[in-house]
């Protein structure tokens, strides 16, 4: 279990790059299973959980080439199905929460998909019905082993239908696209999650020869075809990754700009920052972010009651970033609650905070009322472990502005979301050092 050892309370300077999107990633990658044509995809990001899809789709018979930093073409013209029944394939596919989206285009192109209940982030109950009712709907069997946790979903053929989801689910949403495009007529998903990555996910599957029409609202039409060919896409850069600089370059009193975020796909993020207090300039492409040595300023809504920062799903703010703005908010002048409505245990880190001296009441699994300090106290440092990799960005943001040495064990659940984030914050004046584990 590797660790970071963080010297506190320096000002960073200079820009920062945000990785291709993780959460697009995991969408695109299993994409390829979908035709036996190549399929180039560039700006993926090196972290963990990526990387873990990649192994996976090669074990299930993918040719894999690796073109340069971040690019790779795939080629799915000899899917080992067999794999998908192996021990082996019950062991990988558990130690990754993004498996799950194999099952759609295994299913629509092969007839059959299997999954075991896929691991990831202990955030909470994040449930799978809406996944497998989808596939029902389109005409699937569904079977569970609950003796070893194994899932799966066969059909002879796919019949497109009508459905309204019981949530909307992004990886739901992108598995059901992923089997109706290849499903005989039209699908109509109605309550469809509907966020920038899925947008990605569909302009590709379009670009490959799908029909799917609505897309960026939350209702798709997809009629199906028989077949889909390869082509080549660029993923967005990461929004979480994006926020997380944000508050960093707060947190710690520094001029960072962050390159090339793509502004119109950044939806309420730069907004819900200013509410509070932090200047977040456009400049081109570009999020400029000035040093704020005068703090930042809490806004109160406009009849003068606290503000409320909740997530919701698209376009509303993303769960993702809550745990970023509650550490941005322990320095801030004024008060603010954040309500963490999409996952039960995300807010469970603050007694970390708390240790740091920073001025938190949780009030359920779900609500936490932050009084900032002004900067006026310092966080203090402290040894904690990330319990995911949310809240684990959140704690090192906290540990560069603290004063004093901090340690952070478990940093692979950092390592799973953020590339090579040691070496880049170094880059821009943070004192950060990685320890390797036993």
């Amino acid at each position: 279990m590797g660790t970071f050892k963080i010297e506190g309370g320096h000002q960073l300077k200079g820009s920062i790059k945000p990785q291709g999107a993780k959460n697009e990633a995991l969408q695109i990658l299993c994409a390829v299973l979908l035709t036996p044509e190549t399929v180039i995809i560039n700006n993926i990001p090196d972290i963990i959980d990526v990387n873990k899809l990649i192994a996976l789709l090669k074990k299930l018979g993918v040719k894999i080439e690796k073109l340069g930093k971040g690019s790779y073409s795939f080629k799915a013209d000899d899917v080992n199905l067999k794999y998908l029944e192996s021990a082996e394939f019950k062991e990988d596919g558990k130690g990754l929460r993004g498996s799950i989206m194999i099952v759609g285009p295994l299913l629509g192109r092969f007839g059959k998909g299997y999954i075991p209940k896929p691991g990831g982030d202990k955030i909470g109950r994040r449930r799978l019905d809406t996944h497998f009712e989808g596939f029902i709907n389109l005409g699937a069997k569904f079977r569970y082993n609950r003796e070893d946790y194994f899932y799966g979903v066969e059909a002879d053929e796919l019949q497109g239908t009508y459905m309204l989801l019981d949530e909307a689910s992004v990886t739901g949403t992108a598995n059901i696209v992923m089997a109706a495009v290849l499903a005989k007529g039209q699908t109509t998903i109605y309550n469809a999650a509907c966020e920038p990555y899925l947008q990605q996910l569909c302009k590709m599957l379009n670009r490959m020869g799908a029909k799917i029409s609505g897309i960026g609202s939350n209702m798709l039409i997809i009629d199906g075809v028989e077949s889909l060919g390869g082509t080549e896409h660029k993923m967005l850069p990461d929004m979480i990754e994006i926020g997380s600089w944000i508050g960093l370059a707060a947190m710690t009193k520094s001029e960072l700009t962050i390159k090339d975020v793509s502004w119109n796909d950044l939806g309420q993020i730069p907004n819900v920052f200013r509410k509070l207090g932090i200047t977040v300039e456009q400049q081109g492409d570009d999020i400029f972010i000035p040093a704020h040595t005068e703090g930042y300023q809490i806004q109160n809504y406009i009849d003068g009651s606290i503000l409320t920062i909740a997530d919701a799903p698209w376009p509303g703010f993303t769960p993702d970033l809550l745990s970023i703005v509650l550490v941005i908010a322990t320095q801030a002048r004024g008060e603010v609650l954040i309500h963490q409505k999409m996952f039960e245990s995300r807010l469970f880190f603050v007694d970390k905070l708390i240790d740091m001296g920073a001025k938190i009441i949780l009030c359920d699994p779900h609500r936490a009322t932050v009084i900032g300090h002004d900067f006026k106290s310092q966080l203090k440092a402290t040894t904690m472990t990330s319990p995911d990799i949310r809240a684990g960005i959140s704690l090192l943001i906290a540990a560069l502005s603290a004063k004093g040495t901090s340690t952070i064990h478990n940093i692979e659940q950092i390592d799973r979301g953020y590339e090579d984030i040691d070496e880049r914050l170094r880059a821009i004046g943070a004192k950060i050092e990685r320890v390797p584990g036993n």
